[in-house]
């Protein structure tokens, strides 16, 4: 707050006394004008006889009081007190008031400043908090997203791992499937049984033949593995009704230049 002003000391004439004698001299200047209203008011309560008369009394009474206006147009006003030492008085009293006045206007002014500066200043404080919580939030957010995307990618991969390994227990079931109906409805030829088979079985090859379920595996992996080259050459431990049978029911096809070679029919294109 600005360093207050000094007090402003009367030394000549107090602020009362100076008080009195204005009222005493205004009093006088109204005791003044009330004799001139009263002189007006008996000069309005005159009568005149003919309405000419009346005319030309307004008329006048509105040239008097025309001329008085502009008298007071152009009239300074007048100081009423002559006395120095009142107008001094008087003087100080009223900037006195002015500084105290101006005084409690400018402590108001500092007290909302004040509290202003430290409304500011918990905006700033609260700004930067938020954007605090607005970096801490945006970081947590790309942590999210990187967790996501590994949580997804992890997750993907483990469905595919999980149906591989769903397609592998499958393909097992149909082998092992394939397998038994094959070894009981289509097995090797038997080495004992009739004369007949007897007598052959002194011719019988010296290869190992192989099962019905084999050959097909065979057929199977040589499709798979080399599609561009699918064929498979026929040898003595294929079995020669197996190779018939396969052929005959559209399961095998032969070779068009080479009839020791066959591939597997290509179901899954």
């Amino acid at each position: 707050m600005a360093e207050k002003l000094p007090e402003i000391i009367n030394d000549s004439v107090s602020p009362v006394d100076a008080k009195e004698e204005l009222l005493d001299e205004c009093e006088s200047i109204w005791k003044q004008m009330e004799e001139c209203q009263s002189k007006l008011m008996l000069l309005g309560t005159e009568t005149l006889q003919k309405s000419d008369a009346k005319l030309s009394l307004l008329m006048m009474r509105v040239k008097a009081l025309t001329a008085e206006y502009n008298q007071w147009q152009k009239r300074s006003p007048e100081i009423i007190s002559t006395n120095p030492g009142v107008l001094v008085a008087l003087g100080k009293e009223e900037l006195q008031k002015v500084k105290n006045d101006l005084e409690m206007v400018l402590s108001t002014v500092q007290s909302k400043n004040k509290k202003i500066e430290e409304d500011l200043k918990r905006e700033q404080q609260w700004h930067e908090e938020q954007e605090q919580i607005l970096d801490a939030l945006n970081g947590i957010e790309e942590e999210m997203k990187k967790q996501v995307v590994r949580f997804s990618e992890k997750r993907a991969f483990q469905e595919l791992k999980n149906k591989m390994l769903k397609l592998r227990a499958y393909k097992e079931e149909l082998v092992n499937a394939l397998g038994e109906f094959l070894e009981e409805h289509f097995p090797l030829p038997q080495k004992g049984g009739s004369a007949k088979k007897k007598k052959n079985s002194s011719e019988e090859p010296a290869v190992q033949l192989i099962t019905l379920h084999e050959i097909l595996e065979i057929l199977i992996k040589k499709l798979m593995s080399t599609p561009h080259e699918p064929y498979l050459t026929i040898n003595d431990s294929f079995w020669p009704p197996y190779i018939e049978l396969l052929l005959r029911y559209g399961i095998a096809l032969r070779h068009p230049q080479d009839p020791n070679r066959i591939r597997l029919e290509a179901f899954h294109q």
